[in-house]
């Protein structure tokens, strides 16, 4: 395994409903990363159809299955181009279920699917949340987790790719925009920022820009160290581009935060009941 890993961010603006120019500007961007170095590239949520659904029927006529053509594609582009590949789509399973879902490709091969478990507002309505934990997968770079957005918002969620040994927790999203007082990053990411801070593991927020049916977007991709800090990005954009940054994954293993401390082995699981627990 290399001593440092390049990573990406691949901001772009998908466009709703059109699966086929979604396959060409998200392989373009692929190769753009990959251009610069990139060894990981992380596309944004729903990066293969667009977000703004007006409802449920909308939605099934964008879904593609997990080999589908805008996964195959990418697979395709990770193959030729050595990359390790995370990116969100909208996905059919062969049932009456819609998922807001990412995969995680190493070369040619799908080497994880992960089903968004919370939904944002009325992404509830469009799609059937995820059963399972988010996955951490061995790559010959790394040990890569998934998340989707919003999920980010739940530490919870976060500590558990983070108790399995990820290194870098990478998170397709789609950022809305909202209100902030001046000169402030974004909420979402100092919430990411401190994601990685408590877990001592770097994240790489993937978020997308453009307006779709009224909603305008962050643009706010991000990739940030075991340390909490923005090393790449993190500020709002309008603009697409690659966010890149040189990352030494093997700082994810120390979990050492100062003298005797440690993030990791100073928990106490037997005290946290009300947080794990439902009453």
């Amino acid at each position: 395994m290399n001593d440092t890993t390049f990573v990406a961010c691949a901001q772009l603006e998908p466009v709703l409903g059109d699966e086929a120019g979604n396959v060409a500007r998200t392989c373009r961007a692929l190769h753009s990363a990959a251009d610069l170095g990139a060894q990981i590239v992380v596309l944004p949520e729903l990066a293969s159809s667009g977000y703004a659904f007006t409802d449920r029927d909308e939605a099934r006529r964008s879904a593609q299955p997990a080999d589908g053509i805008c996964v195959t594609a990418w697979a395709a582009v990770a193959d030729s181009r050595g990359l390790v590949v995370v990116g969100g789509f909208c996905e059919s399973d062969g049932t009456d279920a819609i998922y807001n879902s990412a995969v995680l490709i190493e070369g040619s091969e799908i080497r994880a699917v992960y089903r968004k478990a919370h939904l944002w507002d009325r992404e509830r309505l469009i799609f059937d949340a995820g059963q399972e934990e988010p996955p951490v997968v061995d790559t010959h770079l790394g040990r890569i987790g998934v998340v989707i957005c919003y999920d980010l918002e739940f530490p919870e969620w976060v500590r558990i790719p983070a108790l399995a040994g990820a290194q870098l927790l990478a998170a397709p999203s789609n950022w809305p925009e909202a209100p902030r007082p001046a000169g402030e990053r974004p909420g979402e990411v100092l919430r990411a920022q401190a994601g990685a801070g408590v877990n001592r593991m770097y994240i790489a927020v993937c978020d997308r820009v453009g307006t779709e049916r009224g909603v305008d977007w962050v643009g706010g991709s991000v990739i940030i160290d075991p340390d909490g800090w923005c090393i790449a990005g993190g500020q709002p954009s309008t603009e697409s581009g690659i966010v890149l940054a040189e990352c030494d994954l093997s700082l994810a293993a120390d979990k050492a935060v100062g003298g005797l401390s440690d993030i990791h082995a100073d928990r106490r699981p037997g005290l946290y009941a009300p947080v794990t627990h439902e009453s």
